[in-house]
């Protein structure tokens, strides 16, 4: 798509994920204008003062949270195109906290779908994750309930221009709660690394790789599509030989609502889903969905599943440590 002389908004802009797509938009694109839209005043204060996410290039600040209509509803106003990246995601805090995470990740979605629509806004693409397919926590049935509302909320749509569409992908590399901070952390404060299971394997893809896939889902989105790129799995205890080779492992027990494995495509979603060169394609079962929208894709197998642990693709330690130094150089 096209983002030159377009408005584009980004909700929870100024987390790991947002500041990476600003960033990418302003240097690939010239947009009218990029909307950082979140709640914390000073990230916002902290992004604008650094000289790519200045206000003189365009970029604009909302104070605001998605569980308030109508904050969106203003922020909306002349946005050609929306990227939902605000969530409440950590596992633990959404377990203690149950409804402060339907409210932020359930209420919020149908929120940004009504907004969009009111608005007149051309495109929405949500951010999903792995934990939504088949998911054992809460953090997990809320985004597989934001999806299921972004999905539907072409219906609601109707003969508007408003089209939603969602991105599904896995872990991000180096992102705020994720292992490998984690694991620098302990390795520097410690001495040693916790694991929960030593078996587990996980999804891997970095912000750049995000970014990138969005963008190009963006041009290639109709309305109704959940979109899942083809990326490489790793096994946990390569990652903790990636960041502390030879340091001492406890394994400590999985904790509530954690997987062993990550699933992106059930073989339930598989019925529906395409397969293409460098992603998967769910489509919706929805009667207005015209199955010749997708040329080139290939059907998958009857009981496909798109899992971390049966994944065609794996990171070495060698690579592991390769992308650690490039993507989180500051913490090695």
């Amino acid at each position: 798509m096209d983002l030159d002389g377009k408005a584009v908004l980004v909700t929870g802009g100024t987390g790991s994920f947002g500041r990476k797509f600003v960033s990418t938009l302003l240097a690939r694109h010239k947009p009218r204008k990029v909307a950082v839209f979140s709640r914390d005043e000073l990230k916002q204060s902290e992004m604008m003062e650094t000289p790519e996410y200045a206000p003189r290039r365009g970029v604009q600040y909302f104070i605001g949270d998605v569980r308030e209509p109508d904050r969106l509803r203003t922020a909306f106003r002349g946005i050609d195109v929306i990227v939902h990246a605000a969530a409440l995601k950590q596992v633990p805090a959404c377990e203690y906290n149950p409804f402060e995470a339907i409210k932020t990740n359930v209420l919020g979605a149908q929120n940004i779908i009504t907004a969009a629509i009111e608005a007149g806004v051309a495109r929405v693409v949500a951010l999903s994750t792995d934990k939504a397919a088949g998911p054992v926590n809460l953090y997990g049935a809320t985004k597989l309930c934001s999806d299921k509302l972004f999905i539907a909320g072409n219906n609601m749509a109707g003969v508007a221009e408003t089209r939603f569409s969602v991105v599904r992908y896995g872990n991000v590399v180096g992102s705020r709660g994720s292992v490998i901070p984690y694991f620098q952390r302990q390795a520097r404060e410690q001495g040693r690394l916790t694991v929960t299971d030593s078996r587990m394997t996980r999804f891997s893809i970095t912000l750049g790789e995000g970014v990138d896939f969005v963008l190009a889902c963006l041009g290639r989105m109709t309305g109704g599509e959940l979109f899942v790129p083809k990326i490489p799995s790793y096994r946990i205890l390569d990652v903790a030989g990636a960041v502390a080779p030879g340091m001492p492992i406890e394994e400590i027990g999985i904790r509530p609502g954690e997987k062993l494995h990550e699933s992106m495509i059930t073989p339930d979603d598989a019925r529906d889903a395409l397969e293409f060169t460098d992603h998967y394609l769910v489509q919706p079962t929805f009667g207005w969905w015209n199955r010749e929208k997708c040329p080139g894709g290939r059907p998958c197998p009857e009981g496909f599943a798109y899992t971390s642990d049966k994944n065609g693709r794996w990171l070495t330690v060698d690579e592991l440590r390769a992308l650690i130094e490039r993507e989180c150089p500051e913490k090695m």
